[in-house]
């Protein structure tokens, strides 16, 4: 959103799937003098280039995150002396004033999360503070680790610390520490060992992948935290600096220095004392975990793509396209269904049923149902940063979400079906405020006029995609979720950009109500009186779009536009200066109500059926079967849209020798 800026060259490599490394700036505005600090981060970013990965240097520049710098930025960041030290608790002030400032570990975390970077490479990590016990000063690196899922590589602790009490600390809040190397030894900053131990140690930065995709599997909430000893040359003048740092500490009591301003006052006294062997010391190590910390980057990135299923249903993550020529922008949902066992539901009680979870929301529907068909659309949404956010990008994780924002601080939506022992929905309940992040600001960092298609099924982003269609001739298919939603893109002219709609009835009839047009006060029923009222409201709508495919559930899909020689164009705006318009109804495919657990899908797996033949180029009736065939798995899948969806499950010549009912003419002029 606006308070978050990623650098193209980081969003690129998240959405190429490519490994990105997340680097603080505190040690650029607070941990070292200038030039050193400007030289040293461009050398780390360097560094991290070499080792295959792309980095993404956080700070906040007047009241903006950034996730990634450019060279000017990183110069502006190293000289000014106004910059602030930006930690989780100084975000909000920061950005509400528009200051600038260097991110601490916490506040990158945040940022690095934020942006699907997982993981992050610093010098050491804050802790506990010595005499902690009494002081109660503890650093909020440790929370941070407790409660963001990220892998933080460092140097250990800060050896100004109490690096007994900040292990334990690490232990109360959950967090799984690591040795990079073949022994447990808990590195020191300046010296590989500090006569503590981790409780754990991975022998190379494949081993450091795997901890780090298990522990993502888990869901778990906590980060990682890999230990990386500093390299045996700087190690020999650990004990030199260690002996400074106990002087450095008698000048802080001695001084009454407290709070934030103990380690930097610390550090310059080391650097002092040292006569620059800390500093050199320390610009080595920083350069050490950024070589390993990219190398795990690598390797996670790697084994991520080689643990992707390979079944038809599931296509392997190498496979999706590096520009996507079609974007999904909509809602992802935690489904809750539940079928009663009897005929009629009775409300105020108990009603004996069952009850099971899924995924859905229409916008992960369609981008599933196009992903299984071949498509691999890049899906725009926004999820919170809880438990149920995990499960989904794990069950999504065939498809392409890497525009999917996770949202801290925000409930991932969830959403509640009763329906009855037919299929039908009876209530439906939806806690789905989080889709309102997904924002006009957020929806332009995508290159949208790049692509061929685009689907939309948001509300606060119709007018900024409709722009983009305006200005680049993008097709845009709108699929509304529900009547009050379906009439706003027709409070205004944004509707006449649009090339498809996809309403049910109810919905034609509110976008209809919006544009001033007479519409029947009823919902007809019988299904000559539908296809009729159907046809009347579509009319007016096809001065501008190419084709509106209107949903009607058991009776079908009606299909009207403009046509020659008794089919309905879909592929081009260029029509012929004789066509006609023209509706054509398909009648639904047999489904008993025996075969239908779930119904939640069903429209959405008809409209992505129908989108994949068109994005295929194959003919109308061929496009529409797809939907129609769609539907029907999904209708028999407690899943919104079948796993078994594939083009092999809808193959059009194979739907040809079945009995798929025929496309009626139903009205011409």
């Amino acid at each position: 959103n606006s308070l978050f800026k990623v650098h193209p060259s980081v969003s690129e490599a998240l959405e190429n799937q490519k490994p990105v490394v997340a680097l603080e700036s505190t040690i650029i505005t607070h941990g070292m003098p200038y030039p050193h600090n400007l030289s040293t981060a461009k050398e780390v970013e360097a560094i991290v280039k070499t080792n295959g990965a792309t980095p993404a240097t956080v700070a906040v520049l007047e009241g903006r995150v950034h996730v990634g710098l450019s060279e000017q930025e990183l110069q502006f960041l190293a000289s000014t002396s106004t910059s602030l030290k930006v930690s989780r608790r100084d975000l909000p002030y920061v950005l509400s004033k528009s200051l600038s400032g260097g991110t601490t570990v916490s506040a990158t975390m945040i940022a690095a999360h934020r942006a699907g970077i997982p993981v992050f490479v610093t010098g050491g990590v804050g802790g506990v503070h010595r005499g902690g016990q009494t002081t109660m000063d503890v650093s909020a690196d440790l929370t941070e680790l407790g409660r963001t899922p990220i892998t933080v590589v460092s140097a250990g602790v800060k050896s100004i610390l109490d690096i007994g009490r900040t292990l334990e600390y690490l232990e109360t809040q959950g967090v799984c520490v690591a040795t990079f190397g073949k022994t447990k030894d808990f590195p020191a900053f300046f010296s590989p060992q500090s006569g503590f131990t981790s409780p754990y140690n991975v022998a190379n930065a494949e081993e450091a992948a795997e901890l780090i995709i298990t522990a993502l599997s888990l869901g778990l909430e906590s980060g990682l935290l890999i230990a990386v000893p500093i390299s045996e040359e700087q190690a020999a003048i650990g004990q030199h600096i260690e002996d400074a740092i106990q002087t450095a500490l008698s000048e802080v009591r001695e001084k009454g220095i407290t709070g934030r301003n103990v380690t930097p006052f610390i550090l310059q006294r080391i650097n002092a004392l040292t006569r620059g062997k800390s500093l050199e010391a320390n610009i080595s190590l920083i350069y050490n975990n950024a070589k390993v910390g990219s190398q795990i980057a690598c390797a996670l990135t790697k084994l991520k793509q080689g643990k992707k299923t390979t079944s038809p249903s599931q296509p392997k993550r190498s496979d999706l396209k590096s520009h996507p020529r079609t974007i999904v922008i909509g809602g992802i949902n935690v489904d809750f269904i539940a079928k009663g066992k009897q005929e009629r539901l009775l409300f105020g009680q108990t009603n004996p049923g069952s009850v099971y979870q899924s995924f859905g929301g229409v916008g992960r529907n369609i981008a599933d149902c196009l992903t299984r068909l071949g498509e691999h659309p890049l899906f725009i949404s926004a999820i919170g940063n809880d438990t149920h956010a995990d499960s989904v990008l794990s069950y999504c994780r065939h498809m392409n979400t890497t525009a999917v924002a996770r949202i801290p601080e925000q409930r991932t939506a969830t959403y509640c079906a009763v329906i009855t022992e037919e299929g039908e929905l009876s209530l439906g309940l939806g806690d789905m405020d989080i889709h309102q992040q997904v924002t006009k600001q957020y929806v332009s960092h995508t290159n949208c006029c790049g692509r061929q298609y685009l689907i939309t099924l948001k509300i606060s982003t119709i007018d900024y995609v409709c722009s983009i269609a305006r200005k680049h001739a993008v097709p845009v298919w709108y699929e509304p979720t529900d009547p009050d939603k379906a009439c706003n893109p027709f409070l205004s002219d944004s509707w006449k950009s649009l090339t498809y709609i996809s309403p049910n009835l109810a919905e034609l009839l509110a976008m209809n109500r919006t544009l001033g047009f007479n519409t029947p006060a009823e919902e007809p029923t019988l299904l000559e009186d539908v296809l009729n009222t159907a046809m009347t409201l579509c009319h007016p709508l096809l001065e501008h779009l190419l084709c509106v495919v209107v949903t009607l559930g058991p009776h079908g899909v009606l299909l009207f536009g403009k046509s020659e020689s008794g089919t309905v164009y879909l592929q081009s705006r260029n029509h012929h200066l004789g066509a006609r318009l023209c509706a054509i109804h398909y009648p639904a495919l047999p489904v008993s109500s025996e075969e239908i657990v779930n119904v939640s899908g069903a429209g959405d797996s008809l409209a992505a059926g129908i989108m994949a033949g068109i994005l295929q180029e194959r003919d109308t009736d061929t496009c529409v079967r797809m939907g129609l065939l769609a539907a029907r798995l999904s209708l028999g899948s407690h899943d919104p849209v079948a796993p078994s969806l594939s083009m092999e499950t809808i193959n059009p010549e194979r739907m040809r020798s079945h009995c798929c009912p025929q496309g009626t003419v139903h009205w011409s002029c």
